[in-house]
């Protein structure tokens, strides 16, 4: 018999720096919504060292909401899938850090591996001190939401299509 896949939503973020506490804030407003058996959604905050520990408990997959550098217009949303073996730079395994290269190279160093990833990101404008997020950026958190839905509708469909007898 076939069990549901077991997929991982993680909010990440800091909520003291104004657009990088975006994740948090998505992660928030999941929590009142219905999510497909065997998701869990968890809003990991800068504890980056615990989202890698927890990755080692074998997911199917990883859907990662965090902002993403002020690299385009404030408030766009972008989802992509990360390359389990790109290089997301220099990073070390970091106690301290929530940067997502630096959670990935804690999995490694912990001797897991990173299921497969989706980052829901949103370009932010400011991350100076300060709690909530701009308008620009709190206008695109329910876009988030559905493209978490969007992510998890495909990634179930995927996991059913690859392993049919789990």
């Amino acid at each position: 018999m076939r069990s549901d896949p077991r997929i991982l939503v993680a909010g990440i973020g800091n909520i003291f720096l104004s657009d990088d506490g975006f994740g948090p804030e998505v992660l928030r407003r999941l929590a009142g919504r219905e999510l497909p058996t065997g998701v869990r959604a968890v809003d990991f905050g800068i504890r980056g060292v615990h989202l890698a520990y927890e990755l080692l408990d074998g997911w199917d997959a990883l859907i990662l909401v965090d902002a993403v550098p002020d690299r385009g217009e404030p408030g766009r949303l972008r989802v992509f899938e990360v390359d389990s073996d790109q290089d997301l730079g220099a990073a070390q395994f970091d106690a301290h850090s929530m940067d997502p290269g630096a959670v990935f190279a804690s999995l490694r160093a912990l001797g897991g591996t990173l299921p497969p990833t989706v980052i829901v990101g949103c370009q932010v404008l400011s991350i100076e001190e300060g709690i909530g997020l701009t308008p620009v950026v709190e206008a695109a958190v329910v876009d988030a939401i559905d493209a978490v839905f969007d992510v998890l509708e495909r990634r179930i469909a995927l996991c059913a299509w690859e392993s049919p007898a789990r």
